[in-house]
């Protein structure tokens, strides 16, 4: 396999904005999974998942789920009812950051036949799931699976991280808003500091960072991101970022 020459090596911005502009054109269902193969060959991904397993009060609905996979892949997978036994479900229960998929447990004769035919569809051998967890109740699992070689996928992940992140909560709001799932409560203004520490969180800068780039302490750049995850019904500062740039608070 010939290794991917083109992955950057440090978080590109240019390539966010980009694909938060692709998300913010996809205004219906027919538009989710062709705007996930746009953003699968932007990162070098084979695929993308988002699988909404619960949001607030809607729970009659799921679960519901936008993907890449091929149609083959999604029936296989259910007459194998695969959903009981795969290790990428079960990151929902008990985690709450990124989980690369090296880590999760194979030893098992069925998770091992799971992945192994998953390969076959061109899924994988690598991938990252990401948990979304919104103020309401919501729940998603975010997944971004690769081809690439070891040594690539190590590269991409280092340098697309922070991407992906507000990407997985990017794309969960857009599909909840899509499909109907969830109403839009509104938000209160934020204030310039509020606007100031999301806008550099989003281009990347950490909150070392943040505080030297707008003369304030670092517990203040923290208290700012929190007041502005209250505003906008966020549940973390990624899912903030990714709110502001869905509501177009914040320019990339």
């Amino acid at each position: 396999m010939v290794a991917n020459r083109n992955i950057p090596d440090i978080f590109d911005h240019r390539r966010l904005a980009a694909s938060l502009r692709t998300l913010q054109a996809a205004k219906s269902n027919e538009a989710l999974n062709p705007t996930l193969h746009e953003l699968c060959a932007r990162y070098g991904l084979s695929h993308m998942t988002l699988l909404v397993v619960r949001s607030g009060g809607r729970a009659d609905r799921y679960p519901y789920y936008c993907t890449t996979y091929p149609d083959a892949w999604l029936k296989t997978y259910a007459h194998n009812r695969y959903f009981e036994i795969d290790p990428v479900i079960g990151v929902m229960r008990w985690a709450l950051l990124p989980v690369d998929w090296s880590s999760l447990d194979r030893q098992s004769a069925q998770v091992w036949r799971l992945f192994k035919e998953a390969r076959s569809y061109n899924i994988g051998p690598h991938g990252l799931t990401i948990p979304v967890r919104g103020p309401k109740g919501e729940r998603s699992l975010f997944s971004a699976a690769s081809n690439l070689p070891k040594r690539d996928w190590s590269r991409l992940l280092a340098s697309s991280m922070h991407e992906l992140h507000i990407l997985a909560h990017h794309i969960h709001e857009t599909v909840l808003a899509v499909r109907g799932l969830r109403q839009d409560d509104g938000y209160r203004g934020l204030s310039r500091r509020e606007y100031q520490c999301l806008d550099l969180l989003a281009k990347g800068r950490i909150h070392k960072q943040i505080a030297a780039d707008l003369g304030i302490s670092e517990t203040a750049v923290k208290l700012y991101l929190r007041s502005a995850r209250l505003k906008l019904g966020a549940s973390t500062s990624h899912h903030a970022v990714a709110k502001a740039s869905l509501l177009e608070l914040i320019a990339f």
